[in-house]
């Protein structure tokens, strides 16, 4: 399968988690993505060289990986462009910060601690956006959007260009298919039709879009989506998800909770 051919099967993928029969993904919309905005920003939150607290937050994807029965191997193969670029951000902290922190009588520099801490945090995050992707669809999260009055042009412009992702990477598979056809032999497109291709990906994509959009106006659309979740109910268990994560994410920010429950356990052996 090409790159291209790779992406569609992997939007696709995603549309298919997200609609899965799980409960996580019978949840409120807007409940999932209020905790993940809210574990994020606590995330982001903790200090710089507080390794082992950051590192209880674990608790939220891992819990919420096992009650959406997704597989934290292949969520990592996914993000297997994004992960390693976030480490890389804080890759020089050694090099800059140089205080020397003993953690028991082991001596460490408080870049270290600084560049794993960074590193913890823009993993977690990315974790926690993935889970919402992967158990909330693009319709659920636009209709969460419009309960907290994100502007109806905005939303719409999310969700259109989310679908239409999809149906411009369709347009390039299809040229560059017709074009590896026409020259069997030549590795990769040719730096001197550049243009001339991107100037028909142009042209079908805007033929495209015009039929979708003569589609949607002949099916009533007048400037606004009717979302698929607007008849939904808040239900008793999405208050008692989210108020129990919301204290579990206080709860670990607050106090070391890693260092507490070793403690606890070494006490009982």
């Amino acid at each position: 399968m090409s790159k291209i051919g790779n992406a569609i099967y992997e939007i696709h993928h995603m549309d298919i988690l997200s609609s899965r029969d799980q409960w996580v993904n019978h949840l409120h919309p807007l409940v999932k993505f209020v905790l993940t905005v809210l574990y994020i920003t606590t995330v982001v939150s903790f200090s710089k060289y507080d390794v082992i607290g950051l590192a209880g937050m674990f608790v939220y994807p891992l819990a919420t990986f096992l009650l959406a029965d997704l597989s934290f191997k292949d969520s990592l193969k996914r993000l297997r462009v994004v992960l390693p670029l976030i480490c890389l951000i804080g890759i020089l902290n050694p090099f800059f910060d140089k205080i020397p922190v003993y953690i028991g009588t082991f001596r460490i520099n408080a870049g270290v601690l600084s560049m794993i801490t960074l590193m913890m945090k823009g993993v977690f995050s990315v974790l926690a956006s993935y889970l919402l992707i992967a158990t909330t669809s693009i319709e659920q999260l636009c209709y969460a959007f419009r309960l907290i009055h994100i502007p109806q042009i905005l939303v719409t412009q999310i969700l259109l260009t989310y679908r239409y992702i999809s149906l411009l990477l369709e347009e390039v598979n299809r040229i560059t298919q017709a074009y590896s056809l026409r020259a069997p032999k030549q590795k990769g497109v040719h730096f001197k039709v550049w243009g001339s291709l991107t100037g028909q990906l142009l042209l079908r994509s805007m033929d495209r879009a015009s039929n979708v959009y003569e589609s949607m106006t002949l099916r009533g659309y007048t400037g606004d989506f009717h979302y698929i979740n607007e008849k939904v109910c808040w239900k008793p268990q999405d208050f008692v998800y989210f108020f129990l994560w919301l204290s579990i994410i206080l709860l670990f920010r607050r106090f070391p909770m890693l260092v507490i429950i070793g403690q606890a356990i070494g006490h009982l052996f």
